[in-house]
């Protein structure tokens, strides 16, 4: 019998370790698994790379990691963004390589990981800093640049609804970077406010399928 349901946040984060790359869901503090990132910082597993939209907000979930010194470099679109006190200081201090992102860009990479594909072109950021030195290729008389696919080797999304399949649905904005993170990586670790018997969820609203998810954890954070 199929069943990804674990009972408490240690066997929802068992076997992630240092050096692992970390998909983290959310925009802002929406979506963002909270519950599952404050115990990768009790795990006391350091030397990440996480991939997250932002750099975190004020001193909890990827900011607490960044200020523990437990991440090595962060993937990002905005580093900067509002409550994102921790990064600047962190970053002043030499402590953390950045990689920066475009948005569209981030989501694209992290779809290409999860769906095999070895890479694609786009215009965003053609001719600026981010993309010196890169590959570029003409197409249609437009100048486009290579980029290559993100993979994790953990992800952490956050979910509304879960089944004992691993099957998801997300609140409203919550559903942000889970659907693409979700394929994406090796081990996928959701946090959901309420489990559900099997079948409740309408295959219609089945956002994320449980063919894609390892672990299912409730919590009502």
């Amino acid at each position: 019998m199929i069943d990804k349901i674990v009972p408490d946040l240690a066997a929802a984060l068992a076997g992630v370790g240092d050096g692992a790359t970390i998909l983290v869901g959310g925009f802002g503090e929406t979506g963002v698994p909270f519950a599952l990132l404050q115990g990768v910082v009790r795990s006391g597993v350091r030397n990440l790379v996480l991939v997250s939209n932002n750099s975190g907000v004020a001193d909890k979930g990827v900011s607490q990691l960044l200020q523990l010194g437990r991440v090595r470099k962060i993937i990002c679109s905005y580093p900067r963004s509002a409550g994102s006190v921790v990064f600047d200081q962190v970053y002043a201090r030499g402590d953390l390589e950045l990689e920066l992102v475009p948005q569209g860009t981030l989501t694209e990479r992290i779809r290409a990981g999860g769906a095999g594909i070895g890479g694609f072109f786009t215009r965003t950021g053609v001719g600026t800093e981010l993309t010196r030195g890169r590959e570029t290729r003409v197409i249609d008389g437009q100048t486009y640049v290579l980029e290559h696919p993100l993979r994790g080797d953990v992800a952490l999304i956050k979910g509304e609804l879960g089944d004992r399949w691993g099957n998801l649905t997300y609140r409203l904005s919550a559903r942000n970077f889970g659907p693409v993170m979700a394929p994406a990586a090796t081990l996928t670790i959701a946090q959901v406010r309420r489990i559900v018997a099997l079948g409740d969820i309408d295959p219609e609203h089945v956002i994320t399928p449980g063919l894609f998810v390892n672990r299912v954890w409730a919590c009502d954070e």
